[in-house]
């Protein structure tokens, strides 16, 4: 259950995105700028705004303290910044003990957002007085209060309800730790606004030097639960799966059921299996690691990794059934199947070969033949089911 304390009088202004005139070469621009900033201006582009060498100008392992500035509209290309300003953008600022950095938060969010949605998460700090103070200065900040601890996961679902049940076209998740770089949004926001891709998430993994940046167990951590969620979500072309800086559409924000969706820390990979189920498209942009801001992580990878890795087994299972099965039918279905009955059959063949070892000294070479070819089979079949997978879900990579 959750209770808005306050929300000022709306003061929006603009409609629905204007899509003529505005190409692709809009979220060119935006992404020259982005690798501008974060590489230098002298560094060359090529096509594909990515910089033809690297140039850092500061050691990479020193890009953990830092706090961001508003960004200026003026760095924006006008294309760009017409689009931003023509639709309606709400971001969804998920905050449970946030003292620290919520109004540095609040404060970089750029003018071209038209609200900001606070949820604390029955903060136990001044969390909520620090937002009553910034939304008495902001009519753009609504703030709304938990009445009980729901997790970050629940926190995201009641700042998209909101901007699902207030018309807006786009919402973008910022997290209250102050680890979101503000000049990033326009590459987050014109994939979903201009290419019409339904989510779109950041990648800190694919940032360069983010091997640097990234505490080490982190960065295995954060491998392991993305090659899970590959799996699981059929998105084979994503990773850094739990980055939390992330764009829905409108259509996304009509078609999920939010109040089911999981509430703590696997929200992320979650949602990426329900996008997969109802066919929505996703793309990886680029983002920059932050750490060493004053944030309060709870996240410790050693407890996650087992309840996330159990939540993605039972998604996969349900994905499979549901689009293989339930609303249409693939052939991988047979290999699948196929591949787990050799695997059982595998695994009887390989007890009964250690039990006649041990019993007599030498293993049985029937058994073992056996154990081989049925987990051979069962090796083969789940490949060219996963291949499959990878295969149908190719039109989702936008």
């Amino acid at each position: 259950m959750i209770v808005t304390i306050f929300i000022p009088e709306p003061s929006l202004s603009g409609g629905g995105i204007r899509r003529s005139g505005h190409t692709g070469a809009a979220y060119h621009t935006a992404r020259q700028g982005q690798c501008a900033r974060a590489h230098g201006p002298s560094d060359r582009l090529d096509l594909k705004g990515r910089p033809n060498r690297v140039r850092f100008l500061t050691n990479p392992r020193r890009v953990r303290s830092m706090h961001f500035e508003k960004p200026d509209e003026a760095d924006i290309d006008p294309e760009v910044l017409s689009v931003l300003k023509n639709a309606k953008i709400a971001i969804v600022v998920p905050a449970y003990n946030e003292e620290v950095n919520l109004a540095l938060v609040i404060d970089t969010i750029p003018d071209y957002c038209d609200r900001i949605i606070v949820v604390d998460d029955l903060s136990t700090d001044t969390t909520t007085e620090v937002a009553k103070n910034r939304a008495a200065a902001d009519d753009r900040v609504v703030l709304i209060r938990h009445t009980e601890n729901q997790g970050v996961g629940g926190a995201i679902a009641s700042g998209y309800e909101w901007a699902r049940d207030n018309g807006m076209d786009c919402a973008v998740v910022m997290a209250g730790d102050g680890q979101m770089d503000p000049a990033e949004l326009p590459s987050l926001l014109v994939p979903c606004l201009v290419d019409g891709v339904n989510y779109v998430k950041g990648n800190r993994l694919i940032y360069q030097q983010s091997r640097h940046i990234i505490p080490t167990y982190r960065f295995f951590g954060n491998s392991v639960l993305s090659l899970l969620t590959k799996i699981a979500s059929g998105y084979w072309h994503v990773s850094d799966s739990q980055c939390g800086y992330t764009v829905v559409d409108r259509k996304v924000l009509e078609r999920v059921p939010w109040d089911e969706m999981y509430r703590r820390y696997g929200q992320p990979n979650d949602l990426l299996v329900t996008l997969n189920i109802q066919n929505f498209s996703v793309r990886d942009v680029p983002v920059r690691p932050v750490y060493g801001v004053g944030e309060i992580s709870g996240l410790k990878i050693k407890k996650v990794v087992g309840p996330i890795s159990t939540l993605l087994l039972k998604r996969w299972i349900e994905r499979v059934f549901l689009k293989y099965v339930v609303y249409d039918f693939h052939p991988l279905v047979f290999f699948l199947l196929f591949a787990i009955l050799c695997f059982f059959i595998s695994v009887v063949f390989f007890i009964n070969a250690v039990i006649e070892w041990f019993a007599v000294g030498t293993a049985p070479l029937l058994s073992t033949l056996a154990f081989l070819f049925t987990g051979m089979f069962s090796f083969n079949s789940m490949f060219f089911s996963l291949w499959m997978d990878m295969e149908a879900n190719r039109p989702l990579r936008r």
